[in-house]
């Protein structure tokens, strides 16, 4: 019977190097030959198959379980969130819901810095926990400079602004999935990731007001503002995270920022309205004037995430729902057979996917969108993701090999030797290259949420807290992803200015890393 092996060579060193390739292989693919992500992916899947077969000696039953399991697992619940995610918002752009929600939110202040609070932290925030795949990246950006911000600031700013809440990222996928890859208990990564985030959250808008205006003098007359806005981001989405789970997390946190930032604005309004140099009052007032015939009832413009928010709340908090996550709504299939394999659970009906898409549907119709014209935008959505749906299942299926066939393991053990004890300062770097490289947190977590587990327990150190750096870290990384980049240039008419917003990110993203790693190596003490 064969078993999985960690070292099929003479020396560890050689054997990780091996097992390493495929992973090279998709760095150097991505960040240096710039190919498209999914033909990357599917060749490194095939060399990925080609190193099990040869060098570990997997029988190729056993190869090709795990790639159906990859495929299977893959689909659903991932790709599934991402499809329904994406659905959601381009239904609300059809509709003009959006159009309603980014005017209303940009008329609230005159004040640049409480409007970089609101629509790229807060705001951005949202999109990012509600649909992810850089929305919240280029909604926001795009109406920074629409009312008025440079557009290079406007890209920067959102770069920044999107990264706490990546981590828990379109409906708490990406905890799920590193949940799932990593084989750790849920609710336990969850609560780890909240902790390692909230200072950040809390610092967060303190470094966007600095970040826009360069002075410490006007960052004193937000300094409440800033205050509620992180304060109360950190607050709701750690209480959710602990005590109901990852999918809502992030969408409370923004959206008690967003409430919380508008409301202490309304009672203390600010005396000295900051606004760029050279810019007079007239000036901004016009710049915020924003008008579309698209423009629908505020209600129902929110309403597909009113909906989603509150058939998550009550699969999660109803006790008599709890039947819904059970047979028939649900079932479990064993899909690989070889050593270390686990029958695989579908959830049908309460997986947030699912929710999501019924939130979109019932609040298309609210705002007015007929059956026919919510089924063209599902298959334009579905023909929109077609590169996306190639990557995600060819990048799970190549982690399923990787784990099953012992070359993970070889990894990790060479990275536990070669780091020891300080490790746990490296982990969340790991995570920032996998969203790098892929643009992704969900994707950094498939590639290396096993690696990181299994490196943890080679070392000592507690498994759940070393995958959730993972995440974590992966959330520092996003901000000078090249996907994420091209996002912001293309909402901000930057095309060409690629560069520059890289350059002026990348100092950011090292900082973030760095205190990143050091909470997580000294809590790991």
């Amino acid at each position: 019977m064969w078993e999985p092996v960690t070292s099929p060579f003479a020396s560890l060193f050689i054997s990780s190097l091996v097992a390493f390739l495929p992973l090279l292989f998709l760095l150097l693919g991505l960040g240096w030959l710039k190919l498209p992500s999914y033909k990357v992916c599917f060749t490194s899947l095939v060399l990925t198959a080609i190193i099990a077969l040869t060098a570990w000696k997997m029988p190729g039953v056993f190869v090709l379980q795990s790639v159906v399991e990859g495929i299977l697992t893959g689909f659903w619940p991932i790709l599934w969130v991402i499809i329904a995610a994406m659905y959601t918002y381009n239904v609300t752009v059809a509709t003009g819901g959006m159009d309603t929600i980014k005017s209303t939110l940009a008329k609230i202040s005159p004040d640049r810095r409480i409007q970089a609070l609101i629509l790229a932290f807060s705001f951005g925030g949202f999109l990012e926990a509600a649909a992810g795949f850089g929305t919240a990246v280029a909604i926001p950006a795009s109406l920074l400079a629409g009312i008025g911000f440079n557009p290079i600031f406007a890209a920067i700013i959102c770069l920044v602004a999107n990264t706490v809440p990546v981590a828990f990222g379109g409906v708490g996928i990406p905890v799920i999935t590193l949940a799932q890859v990593a084989e750790l208990d849920l609710l336990a990564v969850t609560a780890s990731i909240a902790y390692q985030l909230i200072i950040f959250i809390i610092i967060l808008p303190f470094a966007l007001v600095l970040l826009l205006t360069k002075s410490f003098k006007s960052l004193k007359d937000v300094l409440g503002a800033c205050l509620v806005s992180g304060v109360l981001f950190a607050l709701f989405q750690t209480i959710t995270a602990v005590y109901i789970g990852p999918e809502v997390a992030a969408i409370i946190g923004s959206l008690a920022s967003l409430v919380g930032t508008i409301i202490y604005v309304r009672i203390f309004p600010l005396k000295n309205i900051w606004l760029f140099p050279g810019e007079s009052q007239a000036t901004n007032k016009a710049n915020i004037a924003i008008n579309s015939d698209k423009e629908i009832g505020l209600a129902a413009a929110w309403m597909p995430y009113i909906i989603l928010f509150i058939l998550i709340m009550s699969i999660n908090l109803v006790p008599s729902l709890k039947f819904l996550g059970k047979a028939p709504f649900a079932s479990s299939m064993q899909l690989y057979f070889g050593p270390g394999g686990k029958p695989a659970t579908f959830q049908w009906l309460t997986t947030p996917g699912t929710l999501m898409l019924i939130s979109a549907v019932i609040g298309g119709l609210v705002q007015k969108a007929s059956l026919e014209q919510l089924f063209a935008i599902f298959l334009r959505t579905i023909k929109q993701l077609l590169p996306t749906i190639g990557t995600v299942l060819s990048i799970v299926s190549m982690a399923k090999i990787m784990g099953y066939s012992g070359m993970i393991s070889s990894v990790a053990i060479a990275l536990a030797n070669a780091a020891g004890p300080i490790y746990p300062f490296v982990a969340p770097m790991i995570g920032a290259l996998g969203t790098f490289v892929t643009g992704s947190d969900t994707s950094s977590n498939i590639l290396f949420g096993a690696l990181q587990k299994q490196v943890a327990l080679q070392i000592g150190k507690d498994p759940v807290w070393i995958a959730a750096a993972n995440a974590t870290g992966a959330s520092a990384g996003k901000m000078i992803s090249p996907q994420s980049i091209a996002i912001a240039a293309s909402a901000t008419g930057l095309e060409k200015h690629e560069g520059q917003i890289l350059n002026s990110t990348l100092l950011y993203c090292l900082i973030y890393a760095l205190l990143l790693g050091a909470e997580v190596f000294i809590v790991s003490l």
